[in-house]
């Protein structure tokens, strides 16, 4: 795997990484600084299904609506789905960037891959959420829980290998970095 470095800073694939990163910080910030935050105190301290990266069962996806009402769950809806509709894509456009950046030939594809499998893997745990949301919780069943929280699981799982890989590239590619500046010195 070879580590490839573009040829001018000002790169049409470094210029969109950037923009694209700043557009997915910008979506970023505002669900953790203000719409997640409104949400757990609409919640009474409980924590989004989005933050729960290792699941949640029936009996706490319950409690969870339960507590958030009418006016939690509409909010959840229609303000934090909307911007989740927005940050899986952004944040899978700007891991292939960087995945581009730092490497080439197949380990792209199969990076770039992962990427938009963490984004689906989002956007059906969305669709999944939405639909607790919308049951409320006397008519959640089991199988409505279990299938957002395995949405849930499998984005988080998706999105922490990507996140490790995108680790790895950065660490290889400032030693390559130290390696050359050691040279020319």
């Amino acid at each position: 795997m070879k580590t490839q470095f573009p040829s001018h800073r000002t790169s049409r694939t470094a210029q969109c990484f950037w923009g694209c990163f700043a557009l997915a910080m910008a979506v970023y910030l505002t669900m953790i600084l203000w719409s997640l935050p409104h949400l757990q105190q609409a919640a009474g301290g409980r924590v989004a299904f989005d933050l729960q990266p290792m699941g949640y069962q029936p009996v706490e996806a319950r409690a969870l609506v339960a507590a958030l009402g009418a006016d939690g769950r509409a909010y959840y809806l229609n303000v934090q789905q909307r911007l989740d509709t927005a940050y899986p894509a952004l944040l899978a456009v700007v891991l292939a960037l960087a995945f581009r950046l730092l490497t080439k030939g197949w380990p792209v594809w199969v990076l770039t891959a992962l990427a938009v499998l963490a984004a689906a893997f989002d956007y059906l745990e969305n669709m999944a959420v939405a639909v607790l949301l919308r049951a409320g919780p006397d008519n959640m069943t089991d199988a409505m829980v279990e299938t957002a929280s395995r949405w849930t699981r499998s984005k988080s799982a998706a999105a922490s290998v990507a996140f490790i890989a995108l680790g790895f590239l950065l660490l290889r590619a400032g030693w390559i970095w130290l390696r050359r500046r050691k040279q020319d010195a």
